[in-house]
């Protein structure tokens, strides 16, 4: 049965175009986000772009079985001729993306289709799907991270995500993004993601005596024996087992205890006694665990303010569901259209009352600025594709106020969007997951301290070129024109 994601308007539209002439007609849709919201205010912060090795599989594979045509014929009324179109279908468009891993903002063409108009519509749906959760985990993945201050950071949420797929892709975007491994099977068997684990406390309750429940665990894993100690009470109990196992079991077999974890309680001071505990015993080299619905806020907490003596964290929930703010909303909008492939570009616009909703015509690229003595990350600029951006002094405006400003000279301009498509074939060689997880690393390490904050960032100025800002007020304006003369009529 097919697993693909297709909004059913989808269909009835793209039946529509071929019914109407529009077979042949090309489109371009950009998919960007409007917004940054975390914990329900919006933030003007950093994102992680994600899913593209996703989207390009299912781009790949894209095509009807006679099952679905079935469906299709014996339960809506799509023409026979649509159906035949579907059975022969096939993407012949163009795609150009961001890679995973780059930091990104609100506005920007993170994905570009370039295509016949209904294969343009029909792939919308499953795009957004998998771009909006990847980069929901890998932005929130990305912040628990950086909050971590160089700890590492376990992902361990399958049990609480939404659904199988969602936990294995999660658990490999979190990884990308700076984990440095998962508790899921799943993730680690298709990705090779580094597996990750403890015990849980159902173990150390069947046996008879905590003890004896950490005797067990290390005679089964001596080189990696880490142990859960808060199943009846910590500092009573758990850490002096725990000791008491490492000096009267590991020692003599020339093994040490590899760490001891945290799972409830006061977490900062459970960890600064636990340290103090372990150290007297001469275990300084054995690393203090702390899991318990943590996130970047309450790690970041523990660590800065609370100076916990917290060597790593586990993190479920809050990670693999982006549970603050579980949707990343990006958008699909058409913004130009032509007679063919190579013909002339007729930019499109939506218009809005809600300014953020107006959409940015043309066919575009986006460019980044970077430092040439530093390397960090200037600004953003979203351009009509067929312009020249100066190389040696740029004015990069904030689009949402024209009155912040920035004048650039010494820096070095990127393209961000590379060719995935082109003519329907793949021409991306996509990364491994440790080459994508080494260029999310190089790529944050670009950004200004100051935007990574996690609340009230500084701006990131992502700015529209002046050529494309006159097109844009330009066409709502006539557009405003338009609907006002439909009203008088």
């Amino acid at each position: 049965m097919s697993k693909k994601l297709i909004d059913f308007y989808e269909l009835t539209m793209a039946q529509v175009d071929l019914s109407n002439g529009f077979e042949n007609q090309w489109q371009c849709f950009d998919l960007y986000f409007r917004n940054d919201r975390r914990e329900g205010v919006e933030q003007k912060g950093y994102s992680i772009s994600a899913g593209l090795s996703e989207i390009i599989d299912y781009i790949q594979n894209l095509s009807f079985s006679e099952e679905e045509l079935d469906y299709l014929k014996n339960n809506t009324d799509l023409s026979g001729k649509f159906l035949k179109y579907l059975r022969a279908f096939k993407f012949t468009g163009y795609i150009y993306a961001i890679p995973d891993g780059t930091p990104i903002f609100p506005g920007e063409p993170i994905l570009t289709v370039w295509a016949p108009a209904p294969q343009a519509k029909i792939i919308e749906t499953d795009v957004l799907n998998r771009f909006n959760h990847a980069c929901a985990i890998a932005t929130k993945s990305k912040r628990i991270v950086d909050a971590a201050h160089g700890r590492s950071v376990m992902e361990f949420g399958a049990r609480r995500a939404q659904g199988d797929t969602a936990a294995i892709n999660g658990a490999k975007y979190a990884y990308i993004a700076g984990c440095t491994g998962t508790s899921c099977y799943g993730t680690g068997l298709s990705y090779n993601v580094p597996l990750l684990g403890t015990m849980a406390h159902s173990l150390v309750t069947q046996f008879p005596t905590e003890y004896e429940a950490f005797l067990a665990y290390a005679r089964e894993f001596p080189n990696n024996t880490v142990l859960l100690v808060d199943t009846y009470d910590t500092l009573q109990s758990g850490i002096p087992n725990a000791i008491r196992v490492a000096k009267e079991f590991l020692e003599p077999m020339g093994k040490r205890l590899k760490g001891v974890r945290l799972d409830s309680g006061d977490l900062a001071y459970l960890s600064k006694e636990a340290r103090r505990m372990l150290d007297s015993e001469g275990l300084n080299d054995c690393k203090i665990i702390a899991s318990n619905s943590l996130d970047e806020y309450t790690i970041e907490n523990m660590l800065l303010k609370e100076e916990a003596m917290i060597d790593s964290f586990g993190v479920g929930e809050n990670l693999i569901t982006s549970k603050a703010s579980p949707v990343f909303g990006g958008v699909y909008k058409l913004v130009a259209t032509s007679d063919s492939e190579n013909g002339r570009v007729k930019p499109k616009i939506k218009v809005s009352d809600d300014p953020a909703k107006t959409t940015v015509p043309g066919r575009k690229s986006l460019y980044r600025f970077y430092d040439k003595d530093s390397g960090f990350a200037l600004g953003d600029l979203v351009a009509l594709a067929d312009e020249e951006i100066p190389t040696d002094n740029y004015r990069l405006v904030d689009h949402t106020d024209p009155s912040k400003y920035k004048d650039l000279s010494n820096y070095v301009l990127r393209e961000l969007q590379v060719p995935i498509f082109k003519k329907g074939k793949l021409v991306y060689t996509v990364p491994s997951i440790e080459e994508s997880r080494e260029y999310c690393r190089k790529e944050f390490e670009t950004l200004y301290p100051e935007i990574k904050r996690f609340l009230n960032p500084h701006i990131y100025y992502v700015d529209l070129s002046v050529k494309l800002a006159k097109l844009k007020n330009y066409m709502s304006v006539k557009q405003r024109e338009k609907n006002e003369k439909r009203k008088a009529i």
